[in-house]
């Protein structure tokens, strides 16, 4: 028993006699082993947050819409082609209209998206408006706090009312009731019929910052378009989800003429592949920062074979006079192999402590701020970190501590001298 714990003593003893030293390397094991906590953790929270939010809109619905033809739904390239401007004015509202035939269809709904001014009297405010059906606001679960959405009736008749969201009601008329008053967007006048219950942010949208008009109002009256950047449906049944989905791609394509899936101008998503795409990125993302958080411990790695190469330089004479006495190769080998050891494990347990703390108190000030953000700690995390630093003070600490094993005594102590 005392062959296995002189080792772990004599490494202590030398760590401990340069304190200085001994911090600085463990450093960067500090460092990084924190990080690989606090990005693990925050992966997951964050990953906790989105998907709560994604899961507030249901399993049940089906979101189609405008895609650059020949490239993929979610790639760069439809992305990029979207934001560089290029149009897609083949979605219609007769689009719209068919789908919502369909026998798995429970409610569905066009929409599309604009910027404005929004004024009243000496109040203004840019805003984001959405025109859309009645029917797309209650799927999104949009809901008045007073007076009434808009109804088909008005979508039909190009009448021009909006409902406003809470922030918006608040910013242009303060504590005033909105209800009967007549806004501009633009140059266009409407009249407040609703004011939204206050939602909040989702998924980066803030529903509170929004204007809702009826479609064909918007489409018409202020972006003078006759087509949809969108339409979501509603299902009665979501085991068969996949089926309507496929049956939606068909009559997209019989509508469009579209012969082959490639040239699609339009990308149909499920709740599920949603789902499914979200998991994918966050996990991606966090295996990328964990590989970023990794490289410090490698750093601190590197950082350990130098102090452990400084210490076997330093010892040469101590080394020399053991291996005169009888020490084994084995035994110095893992005298200076501890030492390491003992440095990374200390770093780890000082790594985590600091990751736990840093988490904790990113959680508590992201819910103080409004954010729904568990404090969520991967056990995963712990053991990565403590595996990771091990392997680490192995890897590095081995080359030195051979060094030091190998060497000949009668070399070691003339080199004292």
């Amino acid at each position: 028993m005392n062959n296995i714990l002189l080792p772990i003593k004599l490494a202590w003893k030398s760590l401990f006699l340069h304190k200085g030293r001994t911090f600085l390397t463990i450093l960067g094991i500090i460092i990084g082993i924190a990080a690989v906590i606090i990005v693990m953790s925050a992966g997951e929270s964050i990953k906790g947050l989105v998907l709560g939010e994604f899961e507030s809109f249901g399993s049940d619905y089906i979101q189609i819409e405008i895609k650059v033809p020949t490239t993929k739904k979610n790639s760069f390239a439809n992305a990029g082609g979207l934001a560089q401007g290029i149009q897609i004015t083949t979605l219609k509202n007769k689009d719209a209209d068919d789908i919502g035939k369909l026998g798995n269809i429970k409610e569905y709904g066009g929409g599309v998206m604009g910027q404005g001014v929004a004024s009243y009297l000496n109040e203004n405010k840019t805003v984001n408006y959405m025109g859309s059906s009645g029917t797309i606001l209650n799927i999104m679960g949009i809901d008045v706090a007073s007076g009434q959405i808009y109804t088909s009736e008005d979508d039909d008749q190009l009448a021009k009312v909006v409902v406003l969201g809470s922030k918006v009601a608040e910013d242009l008329f303060g504590n005033n009731d909105p209800l009967g008053k007549n806004i501009k967007i633009g140059r266009t006048t409407f009249r407040v019929i609703g004011v939204a219950e206050e939602k909040g942010m989702s998924l980066g949208f803030n529903y509170d910052e929004m204007v809702y008009i009826p479609l064909q109002t918007a489409q018409k009256l202020l972006l003078g378009i006759d087509y949809l950047m969108f339409i979501t449906a509603k299902v009665n049944n979501p085991d068969t989800m996949e089926a309507t989905a496929s049956e939606i791609e068909d009559l997209l394509r019989q509508n469009h003429e579209i012969t082959d899936s490639k040239d699609d101008d339009f990308a149909v998503t499920t709740a599920t592949e949603a789902l499914e795409i979200i998991n994918t990125v966050f996990g991606g993302m966090t295996l990328l920062l964990v590989a970023i958080a990794g490289i410090s411990l490698l750093v601190g790695g590197v950082g350990i074979m130098n102090i452990m190469y400084v210490s076997v330089t330093e010892r040469t004479f101590e080394i020399g006079l053991r291996k005169s006495l009888g020490a084994k190769k084995k035994q110095i080998l893992w005298q200076f192999l501890w030492e390491a050891i003992v440095v990374t494990l200390f770093g780890g347990v000082i790594g985590v402590v600091i990751g736990v703390a840093i988490t904790f108190l990113i959680s508590f000030i992201a819910s103080q701020i409004g954010f729904s953000w568990d404090f969520i700690l991967p056990i995963q995390s712990v053991i990565i970190a403590f595996l990771f630093s091990a392997v680490v003070g192995l890897i590095f600490g081995y080359y030195p501590a051979r060094r030091a094993a190998v060497m000949d005594p009668i070399v070691a102590l003339r080199y004292e001298k």
